[in-house]
């Protein structure tokens, strides 16, 4: 059980964590010991498939809020070194500084050229605040933009990785003009003459997601968010009480399956069974299938059948009536 406490784990995980650490007691007494326990350790594997399948097939929104925070969950480094090849990563805004909470660069896919952008969170507290827990600075977001600007320049396609609790709210962020840097994104992301792929990792939070999210094709990945606010947020507005965060979770239609029922994403990437945490590489593949398919369906568009058809995809965003 020692692995166990180790974490970080999720309540709901460790029923299979507590299996897979009794496989791994029976293999290691096997080796040393010489006994045969390859009979036992196969029903053991069997049982632990079987009950990730079913807990996963299951999941509350709340549940999926977690996985998409999960501490083991793959950055979008470590999704960039396993889906694109001779990464080279840019910096600053060419104004301020440069935000670590924003990463991007040329980069290979599969001999295809491209930009790639993302929100970068870090793997433990120091990396964690050196990054600012992945929400970018306005210099973040103007670098984002820089960067594709310059794609349109060289005629390469722009894809991001969207994985943030928002935008950074900070008092210093305010005076440098967040919310402008922001607006800016949304408006210059709408006119881009290159093709566009997005892809929520983790969480898509309000409006520090969406200023790398206006782009041609939008994809989550199973266990991924999208939303305007945090279900804290949400609870804490609503109900002022933030231990109303799964109700809140649930009321806001924050999970992949549901933005693809609202028209607001492309397609949902399945994740490997227990969830993108337990399989970096096998996480990546799906998504580097997703993203070859998607550039696939964009290639030999002009940039302003580019334009017209990106306008008319946000603007079928949604419904309203009126009222006399």
């Amino acid at each position: 059980m020692a692995e166990i406490t180790k974490g970080p784990w999720l309540d709901f995980e460790r029923p299979i964590v507590e299996l897979e650490e009794r496989i791994r007691t029976l293999e290691a007494s096997a080796s040393s010991g010489g006994v045969d326990v390859a009979e036992e350790v196969q029903h053991l594997r069997e049982k632990s498939a079987k009950l990730s399948t079913d807990i996963f097939a299951k999941l509350e929104p709340w549940q999926r809020v977690q996985l998409a925070r999960h501490g083991r969950r793959p950055t979008t480094l470590d999704l960039v070194e396993r889906i694109f090849a001779d990464f080279h990563p840019l910096h600053g805004d060419r104004q301020f500084r440069d935000d670590p909470a924003i990463e991007g660069g040329f980069a290979w896919l599969e001999g295809r050229p491209l930009m790639f952008v993302g929100h970068q969170k870090g793997r433990d507290t120091r990396s964690n605040l050196r990054r600012n827990f992945g929400m970018a600075h306005p210099e973040g977001y103007r670098k984002s933009l820089r960067l594709m600007e310059m794609a349109e320049r060289f005629g390469r396609p722009v894809v991001t990785f969207i994985d943030t609790p928002g935008a950074y709210p900070g008092l210093g962020a305010e005076e440098r003009g967040q919310a402008e840097a922001i607006a800016r994104n949304l408006r210059e992301m709408a006119g881009l003459g290159v093709p566009t792929v997005a892809v929520v990792t983790g969480e898509g939070g309000s409006g520090g997601a969406l200023a790398l999210g206006v782009t041609d094709r939008i994809f989550m990945l199973e266990n991924a968010i999208y939303s305007v606010i945090s279900p804290e947020g949400c609870a804490a507005i609503l109900w002022r009480d933030g231990g109303q965060s799964a109700e809140a979770a649930k009321a806001m239609r924050l999970t992949a399956a549901d933005a693809l029922n609202l028209g607001i994403i492309d397609g949902v990437i399945a994740e490997p069974v227990g969830g993108a945490h337990r399989d970096h590489d096998g996480a990546a593949r799906a998504i580097k299938g997703q993203l070859l398919d998607a550039l696939a369906g964009l290639d030999g568009l002009d940039s302003g059948t580019l334009r017209e058809k990106r306008l008319q995809k946000y603007l079928a965003m949604g419904e309203w009536t009126e009222r006399r």
